[in-house]
């Protein structure tokens, strides 16, 4: 049988982190009475991200654990796609590797979509600041702000943080925008929720706890200012291609999708 849930963690230079973060998620994992899948994703790193990830993932104890791995380094969206479009579950939630947001942060996400009443849903830190525990630094914390509300603006999508690395999906209707996203850097998750958006999903945006974690391979600013304008970049060619039609089979294959579940009644039991 499938598993319950899978788990992504995109990882490009994580050696640092990733050994005591898995170790961290297959602890969880395993105190969880529901069968459940982690799959790492090594994006082309550098360092030793992929000798760590196999050791830790070495006796993953009742979780079926994989490592997946790529010399080039193509960018934490195509990772995540990668991940998602591997996942054996028809839930399956993807973190960042720091785990920002705890790993027990994920029935938020993952409860709502198995009593059927969601098709995707993210983290978010704009909802409830008071769960922010350490603050990234003021000016790209500030900068992450000024993003989405151009993201609201040039989208018009209702939500006040789609970067939090943080998300859940029901693969059966999100699988064809998965297939169909182009976007493979830091603008995947914008592309991802607006073609969800598009396609009428059900979308909630839940507060989750969250701790800036530094020491990452894209924490200082020069790749800030780099990767903003970049992103902003992401939206426009998001927007391009909506309008060239590019999304439009993904979108009609994806609501369909929803529309016959929902007839259904399909649903499943709570993550516990």
């Amino acid at each position: 049988m499938p598993p319950k849930l899978s788990i992504v963690i995109p990882a490009f230079n994580e050696a640092a982190r990733l050994g005591g973060s898995l170790t961290t998620i297959l602890s969880y994992l395993n105190e969880r009475r529901e069968s459940t899948e982690l799959i790492v994703v090594d994006d082309g790193s550098t360092d030793a991200t992929a000798k760590i990830a196999e050791e830790a993932l070495a006796d993953p104890g009742r979780v079926s654990a994989r490592l997946i791995r790529y010399e080039e380094n193509r960018g934490k969206g195509y990772a995540v796609r990668l991940g998602l479009l591997e996942a054996a579950a028809n839930i399956a939630l993807f973190s960042d590797a720091d785990l920002s947001s705890p790993i027990t942060e994920a029935p938020k996400l993952i409860d709502p979509i198995q009593r059927g009443e969601y098709d995707l849903t993210f983290g978010s830190r704009a909802l409830d600041r008071k769960l922010i525990g350490v603050h990234q630094p003021w000016r790209r914390e500030q900068g992450g702000r000024v993003f989405n509300l151009i993201v609201r603006l040039a989208t018009a999508l209702p939500f006040w943080d789609t970067q939090c690395g943080f998300k859940a999906f029901r693969m059966s209707v999100c699988r064809p925008l998965i297939e169909a996203a182009q976007i493979d850097r830091f603008g995947f998750d914008v592309e991802l929720i607006y073609l969800a958006y598009v396609a009428q999903l059900r979308l909630r945006e839940i507060p989750v706890r969250w701790n800036h974690a530094s020491g990452g391979p894209l924490d200082s600013s020069s790749n800030y200012s780099r990767d903003s304008l970049r992103m902003i970049n992401e939206v426009r060619r998001i927007r391009a291609a909506a309008a060239a039609g590019d999304y439009s089979e993904a979108i009609s294959a994806s609501r369909t999708a929803a529309m016959v579940e929902a007839k259904h009644g399909l649903s499943m039991r709570s993550f516990s």
